[in-house]
């Protein structure tokens, strides 16, 4: 049972009994050197991709500029772990945080990328709250614990289980998981709705100008007191992620609460949120109609395995359509119907291309079997933030829907946008996908050039794995395997599949 947390005597806020096991709070502050990438560089997984320079190039630079962005930590400011600054400002993101870890997770054996995150957990209040922007200079957070947009999103559940998946890390598992139950239940105390919804904001989903709340409120600093249908898909797939991570920690009985929450979420979602006739999940207006916006959040409901079989194909259709979603450059954030959109640029969130969003829709689109469709959006992304480097030498924010360009100015962005040149073009463009746990890769083959990956790291294992060039990508791949520790590598391609051991 919580309890009143004490400041002079004064009640403040309740007390998490799972902070009290969040090992990341005044745990000793790291004293490790920060590595050197042309000391390291040959260490990293090494992708094999023939005829294509340009994009092996991208991939180098952008671990390149990932090291000038490593940061040591400051104590005075609460920092406790080596860290890759989010590359904005002088604050730590949550949101881009999660993602940047994406990516880091290919490097994590010349620098453990994912203790990024524990300067979140350092930070977190005792009721459970961590806010979004942490200072990471001096002692301070960017907003108000009461703020609308004081945190947020809730992904940091899925980029453990992500790096879980790839390093079968079990002890990180058991240090991380009381203090994000204890974040997750103060989003259910304090950002939900009478029936199970939850609200946001355009800074606190990290979307900051999307044209989603009604005209008379503003759309980055006020909830609009709509239920925001990525809040409630984030808040079901982290229940659902810490549910799991209970089955590996043996913790099964301690999680009852979220399985509630997930039918709750489920049921108020599919029966309030849902539109039959655009085949669309929306956000909900305080009158209990929908807005009609159609944007890429929606799609964290396909992540969060919340959409009924029967509904999937209407609702991934939207992602092929060209008065749509489908931009010459893929995912445009807002839909082109949209009267807001903007094709050029891409207004910030008015339509621009983003990691975070494409890389959760690439990771919806092939949990649910439309491995062909990721593989043409990954290839899309890839592709334009290739060409973009060739002229730039350097990676954006995001990037325009329709052009050959950047979106906003800012460069140098790794940043998240490392996840471009390296999640997708390993994952979707290359289609290799890790689960450390099991020993094995999945191993969807697209392309028909000669690629892969050597030095691949998959949990302890060193792996190289190598497709050789095809005439056609009906023909059987010719596979090679070599491992110091035993795989297996289970692969698909267009009308057939096979395993190959190792």
């Amino acid at each position: 049972m919580a309890k009143y947390f004490q400041v002079n005597g004064n009640a403040f806020y309740f007390r998490n009994p799972q902070v009290k096991k969040n090992t990341f709070i005044g745990m000793p502050v790291q004293q490790e050197e920060l590595p050197v990438y042309d000391e390291v560089k040959d260490q990293l997984a090494i992708p094999v991709w023939d005829g294509h320079t340009d994009a092996i190039n991208c991939y180098y630079r952008t671990w390149e500029l990932a090291f000038t962005h490593l940061r040591k930590p400051n104590a005075e400011a609460g920092f406790v772990s080596n860290f890759i600054d989010t590359a904005f400002n002088d604050y730590l993101f949550m949101w881009d945080s999660s993602f940047i870890v994406m990516f880091g997770k290919y490097g994590s054996r010349v620098f453990d990328f994912q203790r990024t995150l524990d300067n979140m957990y350092s930070h977190q209040h005792m009721d459970g709250f961590i806010c979004r922007e942490i200072c990471e200079y001096a002692p301070g957070e960017q907003f108000s614990r009461d703020d609308p947009s004081s945190t947020g999103p809730n992904v940091m559940p899925w980029a453990e289980w992500e790096y879980f998946l790839s390093t079968a890390n079990v002890d990180r598992l058991s240090r991380v998981f009381d203090p994000l139950c204890a974040y997750h239940r103060w989003l259910q105390l304090y950002r939900s709705w009478p029936d199970g919804s939850y609200w946001t904001t355009g800074l606190g989903c990290g979307m900051d100008n999307s044209p989603r709340t009604p005209m008379e409120y503003d759309c980055s600093c006020h909830h609009g007191y709509m239920s925001w249908i990525d809040a409630c898909a984030q808040q079901y797939l982290s229940a659902n992620v810490l549910v799991e991570m209970a089955k590996v920690l043996g913790r099964e009985d301690e999680v009852d609460w979220l399985k509630d929450e997930m039918k709750l979420i489920y049921n108020t979602v599919n029966n309030t949120m849902w539109s039959e006739k655009d085949q669309f999940y929306y956000d909900k207006l305080r009158d209990g109609t929908l807005n009609g916006v159609k944007t890429a959040a929606s799609y964290w409901t396909l992540l969060a395995d919340m959409v009924p079989e029967e509904r999937k194909a209407g609702f991934v259709a939207h992602l092929d359509n060209e008065n749509e979603f489908k931009t010459p450059n893929r995912v445009a954030s807002l839909s082109k119907d949209h009267p807001g959109y903007k094709g050029d640029d891409g207004g910030y969130w008015c339509g621009a291309v983003w990691a975070p969003t494409n890389y959760m829709i690439l990771r919806a689109l092939t949990k649910h079997g439309y491995h062909d469709l990721a593989y043409d959006i990954g290839r899309s992304y890839v592709d334009v933030v290739v060409s973009v480097y060739n002229r730039t030498n350097t990676l954006y924010e995001n990037y325009s829907p329709e052009l050959d360009s950047y979106g906003s100015k800012h460069g140098d962005f790794v940043g998240w946008t490392g996840i471009a040149p390296i999640s997708v073009m390993f994952e979707y463009v290359f289609g290799i996908k890790p689960d450390a746990q099991a020993h094995k890769v999945t191993w969807h083959v697209n392309l028909t050039d000669r690629h892969g990956i050597k030095q691949y790291p998959l949990g302890d294992a060193t792996v190289d794995l190598i497709c050789e060039a095809r005439e056609n990508d009906t023909d059987e791949p010719v596979i090679n395997v070599k491992s110091d520790k035993p795989i297996t590598v289970e692969v698909f391609w267009k009308g057939g599949s096979k395993v190959v051991t190792a």
